[in-house]
């Protein structure tokens, strides 16, 4: 009995070291050391407590809930000589293994009323498609900072994403990432901070336009099945709380939290009016403005490039045309030589052939043609002149 304690002891001790040597986020890793034989009964844990839940899967979700929650506690206690980040490193990593293979029996459960709800809210936020963010006083860019599209348009999609995941952890980080886009995007449009209130009238103007799938589904399931720490400390908690804050403010939305009559927010609600007409032609005028502004920058663009290769052009025919003359030139000079060397040795072939008594006309008229190649050359330099 002794020894079994002492090998099992080491062995415990053994678990524990390989747990603290884990990196953050190293979902894979954890999976690794769960199923290592020190580790054995964690893993068995698990494995018995994901049996139960499904064996039990009909029943009321609020009380499937606290097993779960129960769960993360006792495991938890595994841990407790370690430091509090390094607990919660690895809680997360049982959440996700528990709740993703969880989600299907519990997600939307059939014992309350998620799925009425989701399409309650889902109607709501459809119904109130025609609020604007200038309605909401969410800050948008001013006309002087180039801006393509929604500058919100990354948040939409990131709280859109949040129904794909199944593990409330990767569902609140889309929550954080879609605040953290608004951060951003408020930050673009005006030079000061952005405030609390900004922020929140953001995230409404995001959730409106974003109408998320399963909204109120995915709330519930990341309340009931997150580990609590996520959603009621640090900046998951303070996001979370925002989106809590922001769904209830549609869903009581009316006029004067808008800055609209009664009467006004009804004909609105009906259909009968829209966003006003000059709102909707301003922000045209504005995209049209800076659609112009960017072509003319093009069309200049362009006209310099053509000026540029036209005076490239130019200067190409000019070097042609000197490399022609310069040429022209040269074969002219050359035609010279060859015609004079042609008559000298004409001429040496003449003297050759008559006889040694006309020796004296000849040197008389050898003289005169050797008075006249002059002449001759300066008339072919004249010729080859005009010619330029």
């Amino acid at each position: 009995g002794g020894f079994f304690q002492i090998s099992s002891s080491e062995s415990h001790t053994k678990m524990l070291q390989a747990y603290q040597s884990l990196e953050p986020g190293d979902f894979p890793g954890f999976l690794k050391i769960l199923r290592s034989p020190p580790s054995q009964r964690l893993q068995s844990r698990c494995t018995a407590f994901l049996n139960t839940m499904k064996a039990y899967h009909d029943l009321p979700v609020q009380k499937q809930s606290d097993l779960v929650q129960d769960f993360y506690q006792s495991f938890a206690e595994h841990f407790r000589s370690f430091p509090e980040a390094q607990v919660t490193e690895i809680m997360e990593h049982v959440e996700k293994l528990i709740m993703t293979r969880l989600h299907k029996w519990v997600f939307c459960h059939d014992s309350c009323d998620d799925e009425q709800k989701d399409l309650a809210l889902q109607r709501r936020i459809r119904s109130l498609n025609w609020i604007t963010a200038q309605m909401l006083s969410v800050p948008f860019p001013n006309e002087k900072i180039p801006v393509t599209g929604d500058p919100f348009l990354t948040a939409i999609t990131a709280i859109i994403e949040m129904d794909a995941k199944r593990a409330p952890q990767d569902k609140l980080a889309c929550v954080s990432k879609c605040c953290q886009h608004i951060f951003e995007a408020l930050a673009v449009s005006s030079s000061e901070p952005a405030n609390a209130d900004d922020f929140l009238s953001g995230l409404v103007y995001v959730l409106l336009k974003a109408n998320p799938p399963r909204l109120h589904s995915n709330m519930q399931y990341m309340i009931r099945f997150g580990l609590p720490h996520s959603l009621m400390a640090g900046e998951t908690g303070y996001y979370f709380t925002n989106l809590s804050c922001a769904v209830a403010f549609i869903e009581k939305l009316d006029g004067p939290a808008l800055n609209l009559s009664p009467e006004d927010f009804e004909s609105y609600m009906r259909g009968q009016r829209a966003p006003s007409i000059a709102a909707k032609r301003h922000q045209v005028a504005r995209d049209t403005q800076s659609l112009l502004e960017e072509l003319q920058g093009r069309h200049q663009k362009l006209h310099q490039g053509v000026d540029d290769l036209s005076v490239q052009l130019q200067n190409w025919v000019q070097d042609v045309h000197s490399q022609i003359d310069e040429a022209t030139a040269q074969f002219t000079k050359a035609q010279v030589e060859i015609t004079a060397q042609a008559e000298v040795s004409q001429l040496a072939s003449d003297q050759g052939q008559h006889t040694e008594g006309d020796d004296e006309d000849h040197s008389a008229s050898a003289l005169h043609d050797h008075h006249g190649a002059p002449e001759d050359e300066r008339l072919y330099q004249d010729l080859h002149k005009n010619q330029q």
